[in-house]
C-alpha cells in the first residue's frame, strides 16, 4: 500500500525537475516510506515533460509523469495529481524544492495523531526560516491579497498562509474534494480550503523553513482579473456557507 504520494505541479521547469524529482526520492527512500512521485506538466513549451521521464527512470521510487497538450493552470495540474494518486496522505509541492521534503514528516504526524485532516504549510508562523525571502513587489502582493480575502471571507481569518505550495491530506479527503474542485487557477487553493470547511473537515497549519524560487511563473498583476473573478465565483457557490458567521 503507497503510504504517501507527492504531488508536483509544473511549467517551463525543465532546468529543475529533476532536482524536484531526487529531492523527493531521496526522503523517500531514508524515511523507509512507500511512496509514489506524481509530475503534472501543465502545458511547458520546454523539456519538463522529457527531463522528468529521464529522471523517473533512474530512482527507486515510482514515478509517473503526465503531460497536458496546453497549459491549463495550476489547480488542475494539482488536481489531476491527487485524482490519479494513490496515498494514505498527499502533498502536493512546488517545483523547486521551496520546502525541504522532510517537513512532510511534521504534517504527516498532525494528520495521524487526529490534530486535523489537512495539513498546510506556512511561511508566516512563529519557528519559520525563511533562507530566501520574496521581493519586496512580491511581499506587498502577498499581503494585499492576504487582506482583501480576510476582509471578505472572514472564515480564513484563522489561516496566516493559504498560498504556500506546501499542503497535505488524508488521501481520501484529497480525492473527494478535488474531484468537485473547478477552478483552474492561483485560487484553487481558497476552493479547496472552503470546500473542506464547509464539510467540516480541520485544516491546521504548521511552520516551514522556506527559500524564495525567483523562477517563479506566478504574475501577481497579470493574475489579478482571474483572482478577482475567481472569487466572486468562490463567494457564491459558498454563500450559505459564509453566512454562517
Amino acid at each position: 500500500m503507497t503510504k504517501l504520494s507527492i504531488i508536483i505541479p509544473a511549467f517551463n521547469e525543465a532546468h529543475k525537475i529533476q532536482q524536484d524529482i531526487l529531492a523527493a526520492d531521496r526522503f523517500l527512500s531514508s524515511e523507509d516510506l512507500s511512496g509514489e512521485i506524481i509530475v503534472i506538466d501543465d502545458g511547458s513549451t520546454d523539456q519538463t515533460s522529457a527531463a522528468a521521464e529521464e529522471t523517473a527512470n533512474n530512482i527507486q521510487t515510482p514515478c509517473i509523469v503526465e503531460r497536458f497538450e496546453k497549459n491549463y493552470g495550476k489547480g488542475q495540474a494539482v488536481r489531476t495529481g491527487m485524482l490519479i494518486s494513490q496515498g494514505i496522505y498527499t502533498v502536493f509541492a512546488d517545483s523547486g524544492v521551496c520546502v525541504p521534503f522532510e517537513q512532510v514528516k511534521t504534517g504527516m504526524d498532525m494528520i495521524e495523531c487526529g490534530l486535523c485532516d489537512i495539513a498546510h504549510g506556512s511561511r508566516k508562523l512563529p519557528g519559520c526560516h525563511i533562507s530566501k525571502p520574496q521581493s519586496v513587489y512580491r511581499r506587498a502582493c502577498s499581503k494585499l491579497f492576504h487582506w482583501f480575502l480576510i476582509h471578505d471571507i472572514k472564515h480564513l481569518g484563522n489561516l496566516t498562509d493559504t498560498q504556500c505550495g506546501f499542503k497535505l491530506y488524508r488521501g481520501d479527503i484529497a480525492r473527494a474534494l478535488y474531484a468537485q474542485s473547478t477552478v483552474n487557477g492561483f485560487t484553487f487553493d481558497i476552493e479547496i480550503i472552503l470546500m473542506a470547511l464547509s464539510r467540516g473537515y480541520t485544516i491546521k497549519e504548521f511552520a516551514v523553513d522556506w527559500t524564495c524560487d525567483p523562477d517563479s511563473r506566478l504574475k501577481p498583476i497579470h493574475a489579478a482579473t482571474r483572482v478577482f473573478v475567481d472569487l466572486v465565483h468562490l463567494k457564491r457557490r459558498f454563500n450559505q456557507f459564509l453566512k454562517q458567521g
